[in-house]
């Protein structure tokens, strides 16, 4: 009898022992590392692909040509066509610093920013200044380049020899729709006959050699590459005088005339990639690779 129970009494001892062991909770298993990758931002440069906009219709900052003269890239949504540039030689100079294959992608000047912000492009490096406004829609890196703001005028106008926009008075004109040049510059010159904005470059340089305008504004390097290639064009630089256009501070003014490219907000991986190879740079080097995208440029 005594050994039934001793039998009994190590069995049930057994059955406690086991199932506290059951009842032990297991260790949480680790986050997998594809868990981790999803939940990391995204950089837009994960396959190694560095997607760049532009207008291809902006010369000298980027221009379409129809074949690789000249290190050309080719646009990947116009078939046949290459992009060239200042703003391509900036991309190219990027993307070797990072070890990426660069994409250029033909888009109109307003879907730009809209591009860059639904990530259907990395990054956008078209002329545009770093302006308040376009920051507070996207990152900026740069500047990549020190604008100055012209007019543009021919030869034979009464204009040409203009030494302050008081004695454009009156004039007819206009500029690219969606620029500083167009929304606050042109507005200042008295009695202004304000024309509708162009779309593009070409076609604000168009407007003024068909005398459809008087003068165009626009900056420095747009106007440099329109009189390589028109030599009746001339170019008013009202620049470090009281009759240069106005702005409310310097600071507003830098903001105008410096050319950054753009990156979708908060995208530091690409921001600091830009930043990182034009900081290597200096003003000569932006000037003398602008002079060069400028001696290659196409007929407008």
């Amino acid at each position: 009898m005594m050994r039934r129970i001793l039998t009994l009494t190590l069995a049930l001892m057994l059955v406690l022992t086991m199932a506290a062991c059951g009842a032990q909770t297991p260790a949480a298993p680790e986050t997998p590392a594809a868990d981790t990758a999803e939940n990391a931002a995204v950089t837009g440069v994960e396959d190694g692909v560095l997607t760049v906009g532009m207008e291809c219709a902006y010369a000298p900052y980027n221009w379409t040509q129809m074949n690789d003269d000249n290190g050309a890239v080719p646009i990947s949504n116009v078939p046949g066509a290459y992009a060239n540039g200042y703003d391509v030689m900036i991309a190219k100079k990027i993307a070797e610093a990072n070890g990426w294959e660069l994409e250029i992608v033909s888009s109109a000047w307003d879907s730009l920013v809209p591009a860059v912000q639904s990530g259907s492009i990395d990054m956008c490096i078209a002329g545009q200044s770093m302006t308040a406004d376009r920051m507070q829609q996207v990152d900026m890196a740069g500047p990549y380049y020190y604008a100055t703001i012209v007019c543009l005028t021919t030869a034979d106008s009464e204009y040409a020899s203009a030494t302050s926009i008081a004695e454009l008075e009156g004039g007819s004109c206009t500029s690219q729709s969606g620029t500083i040049w167009y929304d606050s510059c042109l507005p200042q010159i008295p009695n202004a006959d304000l024309q509708s904005p162009a779309e593009t470059a070409p076609a604000m340089i168009m407007a003024l050699e068909t005398n459809t305008v008087d003068f165009v504004c626009t900056d420095l390097p747009t106007a440099m590459g329109a009189v390589a290639k028109n030599d009746s064009l001339v170019i008013l630089d009202f620049s470090g005088t009281p009759g240069d256009f106005q702005f409310a501070s310097e600071q507003d003014r830098a903001e105008n005339v410096n050319i950054g490219l753009s990156v979708a907000k908060g995208n530091t991986t690409l921001l600091n990639a830009a930043n990182a190879v034009l900081g290597e740079m200096t003003e000569d080097d932006f000037n003398n690779m602008m002079n060069e995208a400028i001696s290659f440029q196409p007929e407008v």
